[in-house]
């Protein structure tokens, strides 16, 4: 019977001796391949950070892409009213929240007041927005006839839509650099300088992925404007 204890304790004991061996093989063998690879685990800290760093990013591309919108192709939009803010009863208002807008063809804008009180509120609030356009007020709607753009205007435009970019590079470029400042506050709440430094070049290839977008905005642009 004691032999037969002792050959069962013999067992249990090569076997926990087994698993703890196979378990420092194998911890042994991913950091191989973390070394190797220069995998750094990421703290779910950095994270959260690269998790709102895309988030902000994501808000400045949209932004960009809502300026460069309201520069006008020669075309006409419902877009180039955009930041056309309309006083209502003393309360600034955004056009298309006191009215429709509608573009019956490519040269025409056209505005049906939801109240007909506002057509002269909307008239002035046009004309104050310096679009180079002259709404036409027949005391039902407004019209806007959009006149073609010459060449020297076009190229005045390209300039403003580069202009937008860079506006959108520096926004994103300054969401690196908050973003950066709080990964360094990290260590204070124990995040190693590896991981603060694998998270620094995450936000560095999320900064290069969403420069690109801008210039892939503004070329779309271009484009549009030097087409007649």
């Amino acid at each position: 019977m004691a032999e037969v204890e002792l050959e069962a304790k013999g067992r249990k004991r090569k076997a926990f001796c087994f698993g703890l061996y196979a378990f420092s093989f194998f911890t042994f063998i991913l950091f191989i391949i973390f070394a190797e690879n220069n995998i750094i685990p990421m703290s779910e800290l950095i994270k959260k950070q690269l998790t709102d760093a895309k988030a902000l990013m994501d808000k400045a591309i949209e932004h960009c892409d809502n300026e460069l919108s309201k520069i006008r192709a020669g075309k006409a939009s419902p877009s180039m009213l955009d930041g056309v803010m309309v006083d209502y009863y003393g309360s600034p208002t955004p056009l298309n929240q006191v009215g429709s807008v509608n573009t019956p063809d490519a040269k025409t804008i056209v505005i049906q007041p939801w109240e007909k009180s506002l057509l002269g509120a909307i008239e002035k609030a046009i004309m104050e927005a310096n679009l180079g356009v002259n709404p036409q007020n027949d005391g039902v709607i407004i019209r806007i006839n959009v006149p073609p753009l010459t060449e020297e205007r076009r190229r005045d435009l390209v300039k403003k839509s580069k202009s937008e970019a860079e506006n959108g590079k520096i926004a994103i470029r300054n969401i690196r650099k908050d973003i950066n400042d709080k990964i360094r506050k990290l260590k204070t709440e124990g995040v190693s300088e590896d991981e603060m430094k694998t998270g620094e070049a995450d936000v560095q290839k999320l900064v290069d992925n969403y420069i690109v977008k801008v210039d892939q905005l503004t070329e779309a642009k271009e484009k549009d404007i030097m087409t007649v």
